[in-house]
């Protein structure tokens, strides 16, 4: 079956064409507009998509645990003219120091963390490497979505790359557990609900929770 890791250094290149603008488009559209500029962090990266809305203004770093990730995005960055910083890392232990950035955006990257205790060490490293007032925008999968409402909560998602279908690992959050796990971690909560559509931004989409939080000034 192989890691999360080893899984998506051999889809980096399908995920480069398919998944070519970010998903969220309209949520970190609004983050770039209520945070203007900074020092941003990109939390699990991928290939790069969702800096696109942080070009101007913003000093960008981003990080994953893919070296075939972080390859499509240096690619990505040339093809639209922008640089960012780029590190090889763990969520679970950032090579990032404390108080270093002024936000952050973690789009779809916690949920592929693999247990409870990890998770949670996770954001008490966000919550580590963010200044006090600054915020992070959240992405996870929803445990509510249809498509998932019946299943556990923790699920093996299939990627058809090529000839082959490899597996990722997926554990989807409540707003609840979302909620406690970065209240927990020191964070208050600005909002948190579902994702927009991407059709029609007025309308709610539950296949994903989206969350702002912020690091409360002391």
């Amino acid at each position: 079956m192989g890691t999360n890791r080893e899984v998506f250094d051999r889809m980096a290149p399908t995920w480069y064409g398919v998944r070519h603008w970010p998903l969220l488009r309209h949520e970190l559209d609004l983050m770039a507009r209520r945070w203007k500029s900074g020092r941003l962090v990109n939390l699990g990266c991928g290939h790069g998509a969702d800096f696109l809305p942080f070009r101007s203004g913003f000093e960008l770093v981003g990080l994953d645990h893919s070296q075939g990730m972080l390859r499509q995005s240096r690619r990505y960055m040339v093809k639209h003219g922008f640089d960012a910083s780029l590190v090889c890392g763990d969520l679970c232990q950032l090579p990032l120091a404390d108080r270093s950035f002024d936000h952050a955006i973690a789009i779809a990257s916690y949920h592929h963390i693999e247990s409870a205790e990890a998770r949670q060490q996770a954001f008490h490293e966000l919550h580590r490497v963010l200044r006090p007032g600054g915020e992070a925008f959240i992405s996870v999968w929803n445990h509510d979505q249809p498509r998932f409402r019946d299943a556990p909560p923790d699920q093996w998602v299939p990627w058809r790359n090529g000839d082959r279908t490899l597996l990722r690992f997926y554990h989807l959050f409540t707003m609840e557990e979302l909620a406690s796990a970065l209240h927990q971690s020191g964070f208050t909560i600005q909002q948190i609900g579902p994702g927009a559509s991407r059709g029609d931004v007025s309308r709610e989409d539950a296949r994903n929770i989206c969350a702002l939080a912020r690091n409360p000034e002391r």
